[in-house]
């Protein structure tokens, strides 16, 4: 007890001898008009060479982050990024501008990122010696100041304010926003957060305060005076260490040092940054959620390495999806067993065996559970169960796990038995491309020379071909298993994971076709029951448009949903592919779309339109961001978000999706969508990206707030115009009441409305660039981020128009 009073008030005196506020230091003056761009290898520096502000190259040696880093260190380590979700290409610059704005711009001239300055113009900026880039006005005032706009990393003598948020990377050496946030909320309480929080401080308060102070102490400062200290263990003097605090990729929170002269610290680890202190301590273990992958990505497990960071493995016969991102998730290397007659469900037991993976659980993927069993009768229950695809057994009761697995973690005490085809645990000569031969393989081909060289000749070519022959004919089959291009339609569907129905099939569950539930310009949406469960209750869409481009509707969706799972998204359950017939199975949502719930004759409350809202947002965020492979929707509307028992708002038809690969960023293609949602670059022979989804969001905020359809005619001030037109003037002119028709329950919740309609001003921009990510605007609609003062959405094609 002595010692940890001692200890808190040895912190205590630090911060008096060492004042929060930040102290003046001298800087070197970067006057107007002084620009770097990526050929000339400059960058502005601190007084003391400490941190650099400039280009760095990453991933490719063409591509460009406008960054600052610890100029003295080695690894030169960036600490802040001003376009990380957008690099640059060689022959582009920042400048700060003759009218006192710092601008970056690409390789064409056009304008990617500038600083948000506040009150005046700035008139100089300076790099300081505490990692921050400020520019000053004539009164020497700070303007705008990157320690104001963090990104993953917080330096000594930062102050974070409530509403702050830290982004992760994607990986270590990938600077786009990755899955994990530090969330600083408005309550006071600090987060970490994925698809939920997996570390709190368990802290309240209003105007709390996030420092990282001169000392190298980390605290929460609350109004009433009290201090909540987040650094553990003893600092290292930040007058002889670098200090940093990340939120790294893979989702912890660390405090580094490194030393600043190696040579007076001997003992330091050479080359490398010191971790002080992290939390959660065990990132495999803090992550538990329904929702989600997990520390790692789907279908793989998390170990804690002897460096206390985590690591994803894949079980026995998966794949990475990435080998260079191993956090991304893991792939069977083997066509899934399904249920199908005629499949590989049909004989279960000849074709597929049981491998084990001792101490290993992914404890959210169960969907049966047996208990007073043993390991043999588990191995039995899944191996009889066309769904199981994993057992877990803890030496009494048997958990049955489908695809995908979530949470993958090492647990000691339960041991995983994973359905593998027969062979598969053994491999095989020849080799398949990407199989893994091991000693033991080498070793039978020892063997087999061996024999050749100690025969005749004549019998050695008996004995040749006699090996070759069956050998050819294996090694064919192996290919065309593990070649994709090869593989049937239906075998793609299946390792999905998704039901193949026959058309007749789906005859009877939709009593012939006959209830329609609407129409869209590829197909008939008709309401159906499972003949396995009478409450269980379906929508088939049936296209029919041509062949040829219904079946590329077809594949378009199911590729698109048929991996993809979130609580704003409609789920796709199955599919039928016979002929030329080509059916989709949802989910039924109860509540139809959210066309009919806005526009019918009863105006829904308020906080029904914000929870709506709050859904379509965090369901794009998911399509953009968080799958493995980004999806564009391309037509989002009120027709195509369906509601579900709750009200909960879902994301439906995908068939106008355009799949981008994670390192792509735009597609070309031809115009889609529906009119009065469509981005402005459809109709300039634009690059399309996924800004596309955020102007049509934009669009459909606009009309879930106001009640109202964008392009409905005569509403007095609205007359010959569209909505997102008018929105723009009733925010200027402070005429919010105009928009809800005096819907008291909004008006009295004013300070929110205002931010929706702030926030739906800056996703209708005309210019794509000008738009925030979806990511960013869900954070902004939460109040996680502040919203800044929208300009005219056509202002920026004017003035270069």
């Amino acid at each position: 007890m002595a010692s940890a009073l001692d200890n808190r008030l040895l912190f205590l005196l630090v911060l008096i001898l060492f004042p929060l506020s930040v102290i003046a230091q001298t800087h070197d003056r970067i006057s107007l008009g002084s620009s770097l761009s990526t050929s000339d290898y400059s960058s502005w520096v601190s007084p003391s060479g400490y941190f650099a502000f400039g280009f760095k190259s990453v991933a490719d040696k063409n591509l460009f982050l406008l960054a600052i880093w610890f100029d003295k260190v080695p690894e030169k380590t960036i600490v802040w990024s001003a376009n990380r979700d957008n690099l640059v290409l060689d022959g582009s610059k920042v400048e700060l501008t003759s009218s006192g704005q710092l601008v970056l711009s690409n390789n064409r001239g056009q304008e990617i990122w500038t600083a948000q300055v506040t009150n005046r113009s700035a008139t100089s900026a300076a790099m300081l010696d505490t990692g921050n880039l400020v520019l000053w006005n004539s009164n020497c005032g700070i303007t705008w100041q990157s320690f104001n706009h963090s990104t993953d990393t917080i330096l000594p003598s930062q102050i974070l304010d409530m509403g702050t948020t830290l982004s992760s990377h994607v990986t270590e050496t990938n600077y786009s926003s990755g899955k994990f946030e530090l969330r600083f909320q408005t309550d006071g309480n600090l987060l970490l957060y994925t698809t939920k929080a997996y570390w709190s401080s368990n802290t309240a308060g209003t105007d709390s305060q996030m420092i990282f102070n001169q000392s190298g102490y980390i605290y929460l400062r609350q109004t009433n005076g009290s201090i909540h200290i987040l650094t553990s263990g003893n600092i290292v003097s930040t007058r002889d260490f670098y200090h940093r605090a990340t939120l790294d990729f893979d989702g912890v929170f660390r405090q580094y040092t490194y030393p600043k002269n190696s040579s007076s610290n001997r003992n330091w680890p050479a080359g490398s940054w010191s971790v002080a202190w992290s939390v959660p301590p065990n990132i495999c273990m803090a992550i538990r959620d329904d929702v989600g992958s997990g520390a790692c990505g789907f279908n793989s497990y998390c170990m804690i390495e002897g460096t206390q960071r985590p690591s994803c493995h894949c079980p026995n016969n998966y794949s990475y999806f990435d080998p260079n991102n191993t956090f991304k998730g893991c792939k069977p290397d083997f066509v899934s067993q399904t249920c199908e007659p005629g499949g590989s469900g049909e004989e279960p037991r000849p074709q597929f065996q049981m491998t084990e993976l001792p101490n290993t659980n992914w404890p959210m993927s169960d969907f049966e559970q047996y208990n007073s069993t043993n390991e043999d009768q588990c191995r039995e229950l899944c191996l009889d169960d066309c769904f199981c695809a994993v057992a877990i057994f803890n030496g009494v009761d048997c958990y049955k796990k489908r695809l995908p697995l979530s949470n993958g973690r090492i647990e000691t005490g339960t041991k995983a038995l994973i359905k593998v085809p027969l062979g598969n645990s053994i491999s095989q000569f020849p080799f398949p491309s990407g199989s893994n031969g091991g000693k033991s393989d080498r070793g039978t081909l020892i063997i087999i020379f061996s024999t050749l060289l100690g025969s005749s000749v004549f019998l050695n070519l008996l004995l040749l071909v006699a090996i070759l022959l069956p050998v050819f004919f294996n090694y064919h089959k192996i290919l065309l298993k593990h070649q994709p291009e090869q593989a049937t339609p239906e075998q793609n569907f299946l390792g999905m994971h998704l039901r193949s129905f026959t058309y007749k099939e789906l005859e009877e569950v939709t009593d012939g076709f006959k209830q329609e539930l609407g129409k869209g310009a590829f197909g008939t949406v008709y309401k159906g029951v499972l003949a396995s469960n009478a409450g269980n209750l379906v929508a088939v869409k049936k296209l029919e448009k041509l062949v040829t481009e219904g079946d590329k509707e077809f594949k378009s969706e199911t590729t698109s949903i048929g991996c993809v799972h979130h609580r704003n998204l409609v789920p796709l359950l199955g599919f039928c592919c016979e002929g030329s017939q080509r059916l989709l199975v949802y989910a039924f949502m109860s509540n139809g779309s959210l066309a009919s719930f806005l526009f019918g004759s009863s105006r829904p409350s308020w906080n029904q339109r914000i929870h709506i809202a709050f859904g379509v947002a965090r369901g794009l965020t998911y399509l953009h961001e968080e799958c493995d492979t980004q999806i564009i929707h391309c037509d989002i509307k009120p027709q195509n978000i369906l509601l579900d028992d709750n009200f909960t708002a879902r994301i439906s038809d995908f068939g106008l999706a355009k799949l981008l690969q994670v390192d792509q960023t735009r597609t070309n293609t031809e115009l889609r969508g529906t009119r009065g949602y469509v981005a402005p670059e459809w109709f300039r022979n634009m690059s399309i990206t996924a800004k596309v989804d955020v102007y049509s969001f934009g669009t459909l905020l606009v009309e879930t707030i106001s009640c109202r359809k964008n392009v409905e005619l005569g509403l007095g001030d609205m007359e010959n115009g569209t909505l997102t037109d008018w929105v723009y003037d009733c925010y200027k002119e402070r005429r919010l009441h105009l928009l809800v028709e005096d819907d008291e329950e909004a008006l009295k919740d004013d300070r929110r409305l205002e931010r929706f309609v702030m926030v739906a001003i800056w996703c209708i921009q005309e210019e794509p660039s000008l738009r925030p990510s979806m990511k960013k605007v869900t954070q902004m609609l939460e109040g996680a981020v502040e919203v800044s003062v929208p300009p005219d959405p056509s202002s920026f094609i004017s003035s270069i128009g």
